[in-house]
């Protein structure tokens, strides 16, 4: 028995489904959310595609409740399926479309407490934004009266908060009071920052799969934390390459008459989770040069820029993420991959 497929375009209130039916009868309906949700508990078992946007995730674990298979595609490849004007009966056919494209690639739906960790990111991401923010501003403000801070983030806050007595006679009275309150919210925000991150810790310490890609060198439990909550299920990217290409850490690809030109990075998918990890190679690229250890990022840094050494140590990091989680493995220094005959 063929099994019915669905396009779906979510939004808040409204919601437009498109099908075909075996008669070959197509249908464009528009329905409410409880409508929807009632519409679909009668139907038989099918497939329901949809943009992997807000919402998509919460609507995938409904769909699975309901006895469906999700399919979240990434609205970059539903666009181009859109025939007439964009609306939202278009947009559901468009999705239909994509769905039935062979080799179509798909988005791991998440679960609860992956988006739960991913909020935990965001809201602490806001707040280190927040608090550089602030103190960006104390200081150039202060430096207005010939106040100068060390550079640094703490001992910049440090030597502001031992040298009050002087900053109080260099300030007016009328800006001093709220120099002193500007003090106290970034205290506040360290704070909120340092819970935020006992969670996280917390979650990911109970988690085996962030506990196996610790081991990982330039990978923190930050970037553990993230990597495993964005990538969801491991066994959607067929390999370590894809799974980089989904992180935007491979180059940009351009040519015409079998001619291929490799460019910058793409810079696709999660920038954050890109981010920490770029950082993390940075910090063990740098290990690695005071230490003075031969080995193959240090070739590349001596021949490379150490931008591009630094992303391809990212790259690495994130294909052995891959290779840990798909084959169910230990992180080994001096493991060598052999290619079966």
């Amino acid at each position: 028995m063929n099994t019915t497929t669905y396009g779906l375009d979510i939004a808040k209130t409204v919601f437009q489904l498109y099908w075909v039916e075996p008669s070959g009868k197509c249908f464009n309906r528009r329905f409410s959310r409880p409508r929807l949700i009632e519409f679909l508990a009668k139907r038989e078992p099918g497939r329901v595609a949809l943009e992997a946007c807000a919402g998509s995730h919460w609507w995938a674990r409904q769909l699975q409740s309901l006895g469906h298979e999700p399919v979240l595609l990434h609205a970059r490849y539903v666009r181009p399926f859109v025939q007439t004007n964009k609306t939202d009966a278009a947009d559901a056919k468009a999705i239909w479309t994509a769905a039935q494209q062979p080799g179509m690639p798909v988005v791991a739906a998440k679960t609860e407490s992956q988006q739960c960790v991913l909020g935990l990111h965001a809201m602490r991401q806001l707040r280190v934004k927040m608090r550089t923010m602030l103190v960006n501003q104390l200081r150039g403000m202060l430096f207005e009266f010939g106040v100068q801070a060390r550079t640094g983030l703490r001992r910049g806050l440090q030597e502001i908060g031992q040298r009050m007595d002087e900053i109080e006679k260099s300030v007016p009275p009328s800006l001093f009071e709220f120099v002193r309150e500007q003090l106290q919210s970034i205290e506040r925000l360290d704070e909120e920052i340092s819970r935020l991150e006992q969670r996280i810790d917390a979650w990911g310490r109970q988690n085996r799969a962030c506990q196996t890609i610790l081991a990982i060198p330039g990978i923190g439990m930050l970037t553990a934390t993230a990597m495993v909550s964005t990538i969801g299920d491991v066994r959607t990217f067929k390999s370590g390459r894809q799974l980089a290409a989904y992180l935007g850490l491979v180059p940009k690809q351009t040519g015409t008459g079998g001619k291929v030109r490799l460019g910058g990075i793409s810079k696709r998918g999660d920038s954050y989770v890109r981010t920490l990890l770029v950082h993390g190679a940075r910090v063990v690229l740098s290990h690695l040069r005071k230490r003075n250890q031969p080995g193959w990022s240090m070739t590349l840094a001596q021949r490379r820029p150490t931008n591009v050494a630094v992303v391809a140590l990212a790259n690495k990091a994130a294909r052995t993420v891959w290779a840990l989680l798909a084959h169910d493995r230990a992180y080994d220094r001096d493991y060598v991959s052999v290619r079966p005959a």
